[in-house]
């Protein structure tokens, strides 16, 4: 029963615009139904309600982490920030333009990671792409090199960071492992999407009464800041130990005091645009709604020990290694890849693999590329699902393949490599 109320949440999320239902509703009740069946069908009330709190605390840290991320960017957009880097991007050819695009996505999501790198490159989008539906190709690849960038980094995505954290990769052999065939992964679909697009771009025009809205000073100083803001957070975890939220929340208390210090001599009229409740009003509450549905949902699943079953199952009925963790990425385009891959781990001890065996290294491609076979298999896919609208099927129809083959020829290169 479990699995049904979910299918049919999934379902809703897929046809958001033929039954005209937002997907933060259809999310939000799949997620409480979830749990309440989870609860009726004899689960230990006192277990489910600590299970529920435990995960509604990494919940939270992810949601405060994308609340912090997206108001820090918006704050930059607010200050017109990013001018400098989308008047320094000269090309006029647009499949370069999407090649720089996902160069950059893919390096930066190493450094931050891909959720962050998501939001960041889409709003540098918006300011070079006019075009509604060229927007949706550009924003697709930033989903896909973004995942493919978290995946041979460490501190790029949740799940790397889970096994680098459980001492089944070390930084130095993920790094040197999956670097190629992450990028791989993606230079199939950039060529593939590339051929949608026209071939030229119109020069971007200045718009003065949008520029002045800051000084050269004021939009330069909160650009350097913001983007030291978000490069600090890694390097506060990796510190102090901290979850990631802790640093984002840090970094957006240091960008407030900043911004407010800067503007503090301005009338209310001409610094309410540049604050930071300027910015929170402007974030998609909706989006962050939406994934605090499917995260709860697939943590109800998990609890329920559904998730663990489908484990057991594969290694049960397909039992080699290799097919198995190709299955499992393929799986996190459905389902959230942070629970699979913590149910692989409860699978399998480091007596079974030790650690940087091509396992864990295979496992960390696969569950950090396989999200972006469908926009709703990774946090990425989510932002980018809420920033720019792209509809579930759209997606499905015109990236989907792309993706596919690109996560298939990266996986092809990482056996031939490391585990042939």
């Amino acid at each position: 029963m479990l699995l049904i109320i979910f299918a049919i949440g999934y379902l809703a999320i897929a046809f958001e615009h033929q039954i005209k239902l937002n997907k933060a509703a259809s999310a939000l009740i799949t997620g409480v139904l979830c749990w309440t069946i989870y609860i009726l069908n004899g689960a230990d009330h006192d277990v489910a309600h600590h299970a529920l709190l435990e995960h509604m605390g990494e919940i939270s840290g992810i949601l405060f982490f994308l609340l912090g991320a997206m108001t820090i960017v918006e704050l930059i957009d607010a200050h017109d920030g990013f001018e400098p880097i989308s008047s320094s991007i000269k090309t006029t050819n647009k499949f370069k333009l999407l090649a720089i695009i996902a160069i950059l996505a893919f390096f930066l999501s190493a450094v931050l990671d891909n959720l962050t790198t998501t939001i960041v490159l889409i709003s540098l989008i918006a300011k070079l792409v006019k075009d509604s539906k060229e927007k949706l190709v550009f924003a697709s690849i930033i989903v896909i090199a973004a995942n493919a960038g978290g995946a041979w980094s460490p501190i790029g995505d949740v799940t790397t960071t889970m096994l680098w954290i459980g001492n089944q990769v070390t930084s130095n052999e993920l790094i040197r492992t999956v670097f190629l065939p992450s990028i791989v992964s993606i230079i199939l679909p950039l060529i593939g999407l590339g051929y949608s697009l026209k071939e030229k771009i119109p020069p971007i025009q200045k718009d003065d009464s949008i520029i002045n809205r800051s000084k050269p000073s004021e939009r330069n100083l909160v650009l350097i800041v913001g983007l030291l803001s978000l490069l600090f957070v890694p390097v506060f975890k990796t510190w102090t130990g901290l979850p990631p939220f802790m640093g984002m929340l840090f970094s957006l208390g240091v960008m407030w005091v900043i911004t407010e210090m800067i503007h503090s001599g301005k009338d209310i009229m001409d610094k309410d645009n540049l604050s930071v409740n300027f910015a929170i009003r402007k974030i998609d509450t909706p989006s962050i709604l939406f994934f605090l549905g499917i995260l709860i949902s697939v943590a109800a699943l998990q609890s329920a020990g559904t998730l663990k079953e489908m484990a057991d199952y594969l290694n049960t009925q397909i039992g080699n290694q290799k097919t198995i963790v190709v299955v499992l990425g393929l799986f996190s385009a459905i389902i959230d890849n942070v629970p699979l891959v913590a149910a692989t781990q409860g699978m399998y001890s480091l007596s079974d693999f030790n650690t940087d065996h091509p396992f864990w290294l295979f496992l960390a491609y696969c569950s950090g590329t396989g999200g972006s076979i469908l926009i709703i298999g990774s946090a990425a896919g989510v932002a980018a699902m809420g920033l720019t609208k792209i509809e579930f099927f759209w997606y499905l129809k015109k990236v989907s393949f792309w993706a596919l083959i690109g996560y298939l020829s990266g996986a092809a290169v990482f056996l031939l490599m490391s585990w042939s």
